[in-house]
């Protein structure tokens, strides 16, 4: 069909989906698929969104800890649509974080999660070792900020460095899962770790 042209190659199902809920990303069904799995938000919750642009998951996490919950996203991009007023967002590289924001970002949350990625090169090791330096610092926030019985949701890209990186979920948390969301792209090597219950 020649009108098919235009399109973007990379427009699907969910991307439409996302369009029609008003959401700025289709990235926000790998969420809903994990919360229908486990239904780790709840009301009232705090949340902290490590790589939050463009901003899907902080809005669906909103809607779900309500307006008596808090939910902060950090991002090297700053967010550009609407969110409710218990959301804060931060300007900010986690790898490097000043004391300041550090200190405004706050601690006791009941989930701490990332769905961060490099900037790819197309080089699998260079990309992998990126993803897990990513992982590693998310790792380390939650360990700081998670509240006892908290949650931790880390993509990462699946490589020789995976294993590793899930062995040292064990000793934080009660129990752990790899999940992949249908809503993944099947070309896609991310894959999500999460741990429940920190120790």
């Amino acid at each position: 069909m020649p009108a098919s042209h235009g399109l973007n190659r990379w427009d699907d199902h969910y991307s439409q989906k996302a369009r029609k809920e008003n959401y700025p990303a289709r990235s926000v069904y790998k969420l809903q698929e994990i919360q229908q799995k486990l239904r780790l938000i709840r009301n009232g919750h705090h949340v902290l969104d490590l790589g939050c642009a463009p901003g899907a998951w902080l809005k669906y996490a909103a809607e779900l800890t309500g307006p008596s919950g808090r939910v902060v996203g950090i991002d090297l991009k700053p967010i550009t649509i609407p969110l409710s007023g218990h959301v804060q967002t931060y300007v900010a590289d986690i790898l490097n974080l000043d004391a300041t924001i550090s200190d405004a970002i706050g601690f006791d949350f009941h989930i701490v999660m990332s769905d961060m990625a490099p900037s790819t090169t197309g080089q699998k090791t260079v990309d992998a070792a990126r993803s897990l330096e990513l992982s590693q610092a998310a790792l380390q926030i939650a360990k700081d900020r998670l509240v006892s019985g908290g949650s931790f949701i880390c993509k990462i890209f699946q490589s020789e460095d995976f294993k590793p990186f899930a062995e040292q979920l064990k000793p934080l948390f009660h129990a752990q899962k790899i999940f992949k969301p249908q809503s993944c792209r099947k070309a896609s090597r991310e894959i999500y770790l999460i741990g429940y219950g920190k120790e």
